[in-house]
């Protein structure tokens, strides 16, 4: 990962998290080199990224800030950033993938309906287990378009896919449809997870789209029970 993009990443996600609130001024960027140990370009970088994204101010002669979000363009931030992925999400720990299976097949009657795409379109099929600092914390069926997503290899698929799709390819993520679910682990999913076979894990079935409105990834994560959160944000207009 791009030490730029390291940043951008550790410091959406400590905005998100109510370290640094609305109007808040961030640390001075000479700081956030010495913070980070990185150069001043590189900071630079990082905080464009947050500038394009609304996140932050640049106020000549003052510094930079969080912007000042309503509550519901705040909450749509929150949720815009659990489509980021594992790898962005847990910035500071060493995230790693074991890969099971990467080769093209062609599309079954369940993933052309779920990706919009002919029966019979060429997708890649990915397997892998994923580990955070060491310790096993989902395993991921995933499937998308070749066509769509182009060029995708096996050290990409070791390290993080949507860093590829967003960075390599300039392709934007926009939105998913996710369905969670609890159900008892296979034997696969037992030995990868360290747990034992019948023990419940939590699975969210995903189709996830870019903002042209193409569905890029039909995907299957089973994660460990004593591992697994998620936020979930209701409002009343």
């Amino acid at each position: 990962m791009e030490k730029y993009i390291y940043i951008a990443n550790d410091m959406r996600n400590r905005i998100l998290k109510g370290e640094f609130a609305s109007n808040d001024q961030l640390p001075f960027e000479k700081d956030l080199i010495e913070e980070y140990s990185a150069s001043k370009m590189t900071v630079k970088k990082a905080l464009d990224i947050l500038v394009n994204e609304g996140l932050i101010i640049k106020r000549r002669g003052s510094g930079t800030f969080v912007k000042s979000l309503s509550e519901s363009e705040l909450k749509k931030r929150v949720v815009s950033n659990q489509f980021r992925g594992t790898t962005a999400l847990n910035i500071g720990k060493t995230v790693e993938s074991k890969v099971l299976e990467f080769s093209v097949i062609e599309a079954n009657k369940e993933v052309s309906e779920k990706l919009h795409i002919e029966k019979g379109s060429f997708v890649y099929d990915i397997y892998r287990a994923r580990y955070i600092d060491k310790e096993p914390l989902v395993m991921e069926q995933m499937y998308m378009p070749i066509d769509l997503i182009v060029g995708l290899k096996k050290e990409n698929v070791k390290g993080s896919i949507y860093e590829f799709i967003e960075e390599e390819l300039k392709l934007k993520i926009k939105s998913s449809h996710r369905t969670i679910y609890v159900r008892g682990a296979n034997e696969t999913e037992a030995k990868y997870l360290e747990i034992e076979e019948g023990s419940p894990v939590a699975v969210a079935e995903q189709i996830a789209f870019l903002d042209t409105g193409e569905a890029f990834e039909f995907s299957t994560s089973v994660h460990r029970s004593d591992k697994f959160s998620i936020e979930v944000i209701l409002s009343k207009d």
